[in-house]
């Protein structure tokens, strides 16, 4: 199951968030998403782990406790949707 954790804390590097899912199961990556531009933190990131339980879990212990000072927001990734090519007719 892929894991969306929302309001992390600027200084929280995958590292980190791999460590604290890895206590409800094997995770098989955990990624913060970082600014192409500037390098830093975008602020959330994605989690992958194999087992839908160990994942639900996760979700459940992990929603709305702290990680590095901050509260953090932890829920099923939704799939991403396709961006339109919008264009005016002006």
């Amino acid at each position: 199951m892929n894991i969306f954790v929302a309001k992390l804390s600027f200084d929280t590097q995958s590292e980190d968030l791999q460590e604290a899912f890895e206590a409800y199961g094997e995770v098989t990556s955990a990624n913060v998403i970082m600014d192409k531009f500037t390098g830093r933190s975008k602020g959330f990131g994605f989690v992958e782990m194999p087992d839908d339980n160990d994942a639900i879990t996760a979700i459940k212990e992990l929603d709305d406790t702290q990680l590095d000072g901050r509260t953090i927001v932890v829920k099923k990734a939704e799939p991403r949707k396709e961006k339109s090519n919008f264009q005016r007719s002006w």
